[in-house]
């Protein structure tokens, strides 16, 4: 297995533990998050761009997956709105790389570990181009004018999905 982190900062020699600000976790105990390989394409893109993110998964129907993907082959596709492609076409990723022994397992559709302790990272790898990085995972790439429909769409699906930076997206119709 393999963990990340992704940031748009290419000088960051240290995680330190933060106390998260989700109401549905302990704001007391300070976390180093982390993404799993499998889920990393959910994060190739600049850090506040609104995403809509789906992978199969082990409850996906097959009709869910025709209706959700373009070719039978793709299992994952990230979907972005239009306004946002010069921004991530422009934007330097950095892809912090963990050893993973002091995570756990916080999320397992999402993919998300957490440590409580100090992390420095192994690895630094540079995307200078996040669509050609998703292709080269054969992940499905849409462009949309506004996201919303697709997420409604999706979160009634039984596929494993994820919304991104909702907040920044066109506003729903």
């Amino acid at each position: 297995m393999r963990l990340f982190h992704v940031s748009e900062k290419p000088d960051i020699k240290v995680f330190v533990p933060r106390c998260p600000t989700r109401d549905d976790l302990d704001k007391s105990v300070g976390l180093v998050w982390a993404i799993d390989e499998m889920r990393l394409p959910n994060f190739l893109t600049p850090r506040d761009c609104p995403r809509v993110t789906y992978h199969v998964g082990a409850q996906t129907t097959q009709s869910d997956k025709r209706r959700f993907f373009s070719s039978p082959s793709m299992t994952h596709a990230v979907i972005v709105e239009s306004r946002w492609l010069n921004i991530i076409k422009n934007t330097v990723l950095y892809l912090y790389e963990f050893e993973t022994e002091d995570f756990i397992l916080q999320d397992d559709v999402a993919g998300y570990y957490v440590a409580k302790t100090t992390q420095y990272p192994k690895r630094k790898i540079e995307v200078y181009d996040s669509f050609s990085e998703l292709a080269d995972r054969k992940v499905e790439i849409r462009i949309v004018d506004n996201l919303w429909p697709i997420a409604d769409e999706v979160k009634k699906s039984t596929l494993n999905w994820s919304l991104c930076r909702m907040a920044n997206a066109i506003p729903h119709p």
